[in-house]
């Protein structure tokens, strides 16, 4: 098992890039590659894409990050969820380096 991760969902690229600076420099931890998930109501949201933010780190190093990250994106354009878990399984920690960000 690996170090604990931080995961936060929100409304746009411009979100994600607060959030992630915001979660950084709150918590000493690490951050993976940003996810995308167009969601199947895009002209319902005021932004038609989510971005997935990803903290590594401790445990309550990962929740510092998500909770800075939160506040800021709130801010911005808004939070979809987040989720920590506290020690990522192996086959998971492969899956958190993808990216849907570099496919169109």
């Amino acid at each position: 098992m690996g170090k604990a991760t931080g995961i936060i969902e929100v409304y746009g690229l411009v979100a994600a890039f607060v959030a992630c600076d915001a979660g950084c420099k709150a918590a000493n931890v690490t951050v993976e590659p940003f996810d995308k998930n167009k969601p199947g109501n895009p002209d319902e949201l005021k932004v038609p894409l989510i971005v997935a933010v990803k903290f590594r780190g401790g445990v309550s190093e990962v929740t510092a990050a998500v909770e800075a990250a939160r506040e800021a994106a709130e801010k911005v354009s808004g939070v979809v969820t987040t989720h920590i878990i506290p020690n990522t399984e192996n086959d998971t920690e492969e899956m958190l380096k993808l990216s849907g960000l570099d496919k169109n």
